[in-house]
């Protein structure tokens, strides 16, 4: 195990009631770093982070905390802590008995209590909130007072489980930076799980992608949009969704059935004759091109600013594409469009694997 492996997960497998959660996980999660763990609900995130806090307990495989084997040690005596979607909060308490209870379970002395939750209160922009109820407080000031409570104990790890999914799109935006500014003035290593792109994207040190309990790419945020290893992997990232056209390698040329597009690709080259792939496109690497050689028909434009978002039809394809056009484009427009070098992939159609 490498030096800053702080967590390891080795064959990890798990099913509920004959269905399989996780198959087979292999994954290692460096100390001090924010990983995220996303997917579409029931793909395994959250019983991956639950077997990681000692709530599950996997069918098979080994969960290794700083080398050693933890498999059978209870949540309680793990260098690990949890805040909920539900921050399950004590209503009868005020902030600071919030953030104190964990330390008044260990006995710890009530000067060295004052002192950590005044830090802890300083830490998440809450001081002079001691004595309010939580009931009073904002979503996502509770938020702010769970995270506190978990972080008071000074674990190794804090796990979060779509801690923001209940905030509304401005608070959750601010809770983002929140959550990254926290991490990386405490040290502690953050795994974070949710099914939002938008959010993993713009707060993970790496982003594991998971699908139907297989980890399907575990990389840099960066490189999991721009380099895609399958075809789940880039139709889940980027908003709008990737356009996928499906078509047939034809003599290094990408050839739609209705010929409506018949282009000579690099990334066609040595792909055999006859192999059935989907050129898949990100809606910003469109460009009009009246020798492009991709034919469409304009259905519906949006204006987005300089940029124009159209919705195009190719024979049976419909696909969406921002276009910077001066003269404007409106519905019925016969256009060409060629493609940019970056947002461009090729798929095997059958197995979803990336090709180039």
């Amino acid at each position: 195990m490498n030096k800053d492996v702080l967590i390891r997960l080795n064959g990890i497998s798990k099913s509920f009631d004959g269905e399989t959660v996780l198959d087979d996980l292999h994954l290692e999660i460096h100390d001090k770093e924010f990983i995220t763990l996303l997917g579409p609900s029931g793909c395994g995130k959250t019983t991956t982070l639950r077997i990681i806090g000692g709530f599950e307990t996997p069918d098979a495989g080994d969960v290794y905390f700083d080398g050693k084997r933890i498999n059978d040690l209870p949540p309680y005596r793990r260098q690990v802590n949890t805040v909920f979607q539900k921050y399950a909060l004590f209503p009868h308490l005020n902030v600071f008995d919030n953030i104190a209870f964990g330390l008044r379970v260990r006995k710890t002395k009530d000067s060295e209590i004052r002192e950590k939750v005044k830090a802890m209160l300083e830490l998440v922009n809450l001081r002079g909130f001691e004595r309010r109820r939580v009931g009073t407080l904002s979503g996502g000031q509770q938020q702010r007072v769970a995270i506190a409570r978990a972080l008071v104990n000074e674990p190794k790890v804090l796990l979060l489980d779509e801690p923001l999914a209940a905030l509304d799109l401005k608070l959750r935006k601010d809770m983002q930076n929140e959550l990254k500014n926290i991490q990386q003035r405490t040290g502690i290593t953050f795994i974070f799980v949710t099914h939002d792109q938008e959010e993993a994207l713009s707060i993970s040190d790496r982003i594991v992608l998971m699908k139907s309990g297989v980890l399907q790419q575990n990389d840099l945020p960066q490189r999991l949009y721009n380099e895609p290893a399958n075809q789940f992997g880039a139709g889940f990232l980027g908003n709008p969704p990737i356009n996928n056209i499906p078509g047939t390698i034809q003599d290094c040329r990408f050839v739609t059935a209705d010929g409506k597009a018949d282009a000579a690709l690099d990334m066609c080259r040595g792909v055999e004759n006859g192999r059935k792939v989907n050129l898949s496109v990100r809606s910003e690497s469109f460009v009009l091109d009246a020798d492009g050689p991709i034919a469409c028909e304009v259905t519906r434009v949006y204006q987005m600013g300089k940029e124009e978002m159209a919705y195009l039809r190719m024979g049976e394809c419909d696909f969406r594409a921002y276009i910077d056009s001066e003269e404007g484009l409106k519905p019925g427009d016969q256009v060409h469009l060629a493609l940019k070098k970056r947002g461009v992939f090729l798929f095997d159609r059958e197995t979803g694997e990336r090709i180039r």
